[in-house]
This record gives C-alpha cells, sequence and structure tokens, in this order.
C-alpha cells in the first residue's frame, strides 16, 4: 500500500471520529491524529464543523495545535511554545518530519547546516539517521544525502496542507503559467508556418533552378546538333570553288 492510499484511509478514519465526538472529547483525538506515524495532512480534520466549534473554548489551544500540524514548522512551535501544549516525542517526531517537508517543497537542495537549526540537530551524524530513518524510510521524502557538499539533494516529497490563501496564490500561478503556454504555442506555430512557408519557397526555388538547367541542357543538345548537321567543304571543294570564282 503506497503513503497516498494508507493516508486516506488513516485521514477517513480521524474525520469519521471527529465527527461523532462531542466538542469537549476531542482533545484527545487531535493528540493520537497529530502524533499518527501515517498521517501528514490535517485540513480534513480541521473542516470538520465540531472541531472548528473549538474555537474560543477552553480546549481552543488544541485547534491551535492541529492547524500547527497542517501548516506550521518546529520552530513556529518553539515561538509559540507558551500558549501551545506539550508536545510529546511522537508529535515532535512529527512536526519535525513536517519541517522537512515544507522546505522540500521550494527548494531541491537543503544545507545541512539549516536543517540542523530547523531540526535542533547537534551533528551530521544525527541529521542524516534523521533523514533516512524518519524521512525516506517514512516515504515521505526521497534524495540524496551529499555529505561532500554538506546538503539533501530532495527528489521527490510529499505535499503539506495548503495554508490559508495559498491556494489562490496556486491558482493565480496556474494562470500566469497556462497564459505564457499558450503565448509560447502561438510562437511555436508561428515559426512552424514560417518554415513550413520557407520550406515550400526553397522547393520552388530549387524547382525553378532545375528547369533552368534543363533548358540550358536542351538548348546546347540543339546547338551541337545543328553545328554537326552543317555540311563543310573539303580542301579540293574549296579550291573548285575558287577557281569557278575567278573564271
Amino acid at each position: 500500500m503506497d503513503i497516498e492510499q494508507k493516508q486516506a484511509e488513516v485521514i477517513n478514519h480521524f474525520v469519521k471520529q471527529a465527527s461523532t465526538l462531542q466538542v469537549s472529547l476531542l482533545t484527545p483525538l487531535i493528540v493520537e491524529a497529530t502524533a499518527h506515524p501515517s498521517l501528514f495532512a490535517f485540513s480534513e480534520i480541521l473542516a470538520v464543523p465540531s472541531v472548528a466549534e473549538l474555537e474560543g473554548t477552553e480546549n481552543s489551544r488544541y485547534l491551535d495545535v492541529l492547524r500547527l500540524f497542517a501548516y506550521g514548522t518546529w520552530t513556529d512551535y518553539k515561538n509559540n511554545a507558551g500558549r501551545l501544549p506539550e508536545l510529546i516525542p511522537d508529535q515532535v517526531l512529527k512536526l519535525k518530519q513536517l519541517t522537512v517537508l515544507t522546505f522540500a517543497e521550494t527548494n531541491k537542495v537543503l544545507p545541512y547546516d539549516q536543517l540542523m537549526q530547523e531540526l535542533d540537530v547537534t551533528n551530521v551524524r544525527e541529521l542524516e539517521d534523521f533523514l533516512i530513518n524518519e524521512c525516506m524510510y517514512a516515504g515521505i521524502v526521497r534524495g540524496k544525502l551529499d555529505q561532500l557538499r554538506r546538503c539533501f539533494e530532495v527528489q521527490f516529497a510529499a505535499g503539506r496542507d495548503l495554508r490559508p490563501g495559498q491556494l489562490g496564490n496556486m491558482l493565480q500561478t496556474l494562470s500566469n503559467w497556462l497564459a505564457t503556454s499558450e503565448d509560447l504555442l502561438v510562437s511555436i506555430q508561428e515559426k512552424i508556418k514560417w518554415a513550413d512557408t520557407t520550406s515550400e519557397l526553397d522547393k520552388q526555388h530549387r524547382k525553378d533552378v532545375e528547369d533552368r538547367v534543363e533548358e540550358v541542357k536542351k538548348s546546347l543538345s540543339l546547338k551541337k546538333l545543328h553545328t554537326v548537321s552543317r555540311p563543310t567543304l573539303t580542301s579540293e571543294a574549296m579550291t573548285r570553288s575558287t577557281f569557278n570564282l575567278v573564271e
């Protein structure tokens, strides 16, 4: 079972659970969901009406935790740890995995120094073990560890939840790309048309040249034939002719 299918099943499980629980009983479910080893997307759980009703209640900080796991990073947690519940070890691991995904979304080369700082890792060995055992083996990223350049080269990264407003930006980006593609297609079509026209002109020019060559050949052949067929006088005949003129 691939990671997308497995995650879809886990998401459906938690969505069903959240839909049937009272608001006051959602806290343990949120902790369980954000610590689950196969769950890396949380927008569907956030969209459950009862979960949204946590806003403004005494447990609203667990809604903030769910939003953190949907859109945030380990650094975001550290910056807001004072108003959020303390995370259990499995949640810490999950948030650090999500942090790697965040950087891998927009960068194909992740410097070790940046990752060590963002993940609170003290040495390269620990970082590489984390990337191999907790990220690549989990199937959320694929890539190459480059010890010489001290970086992780990303070949694939699972997508995270779209942040509020990000969908509009993505649609605008896709719209711009589509417009550019259409302009490029028109340009390519014009070049193809120009190439076809040029090719036809070249063919016509070549035919004209070949026709002219054939005409010249025929003309030369006719002249040669005419020259060969014209009678010529021998020296004896020329002498006789001269005598006749004298007489």
